[in-house]
């Protein structure tokens, strides 16, 4: 009889635990039997929250494309096919919303294509001519700019939260660059004279008004002779 309610009392318990718990985040509950009492312990690992991701990515899309005051709640909503009721769920309010873009998206686009594989290079000079060739070789920047710098123009004068959180950016970007260069010079790639941090800056400020120029023109042209430039410059640290 102990036996029968026990397994009863477990099913109940699982029951009510796949109720109230995200099926995919409910990995493992178990039972033990001490002195007549159900006892149980519930696993829980973490997954990647998909309708976050979602909403993030169509934030994203919608503020490169038309600005973050511009930007259209409903128009990411009807992109990701959610309800308000979700959205607000993760993010409270708009502005919540464009932090976690740059925060999240923004910052995991520089630490992919630019951070990491400055910092894991053991030939940083030859890596940084690389990103800048692939930058060069895709000009479709062009139209819309780079959402970094576009997100500095528009908010940074009116929003002190914005303006930090790009700002730390760029800073991560400037530090991430001066450390490449040093390496480099301590293998002889770049010359002993040359400042680490104020090049790096400068590489950054000239990567960055490339696009903006180029935007503004809507030429690839003018985007691909501004990066050669940029290109033989960082060739010339090391004459």
């Amino acid at each position: 009889m102990r036996l029968a309610f026990s397994l009863a009392a477990f099913g109940r318990l699982f029951f009510a635990l796949a109720s109230h718990l995200p099926l995919a985040r409910l990995t493992h509950t178990y039972r033990s039997v001490c002195n007549g009492a159900m006892r149980t312990k519930t696993h829980i690992t973490k997954q990647p929250d998909v309708t976050r991701d979602k909403i993030l990515e169509a934030a994203f899309n919608e503020i490169h494309r038309y600005g973050f005051q511009a930007a259209s709640l409903a128009s990411i909503l009807a992109n990701t096919g959610l309800t308000k009721g979700a959205l607000y769920h993760h993010f409270p309010a708009k502005h919540d919303l464009g932090l976690a873009v740059v925060d999240e998206v923004i910052e995991r686009i520089l630490a992919e294509t630019i951070f990491i594989p400055l910092r894991d290079s053991p030939h940083p000079i030859k890596t940084l001519q690389d990103i800048l060739r692939g930058k060069r070789g895709k000009p479709d920047v062009v139209e819309l700019g780079c959402p970094l710098n576009n997100l500095m123009q528009e908010m940074s004068p009116l929003d002190e939260q914005f303006r930090q959180r790009l700002n730390a950016l760029m800073q991560r970007w400037q530090d991430t660059l001066a450390d490449a260069l040093r390496r480099a010079q301590k293998q002889g790639q770049v010359r002993k004279e040359i400042n680490c941090k104020l090049a790096a800056l400068f590489i950054i400020s000239a990567w960055e008004g490339c696009v903006g120029i180029a935007k503004n023109m809507q030429s690839t042209k003018t985007y691909q002779q501004c990066f050669d430039q940029l290109i033989e410059y960082v060739l010339s640290l090391a004459k």
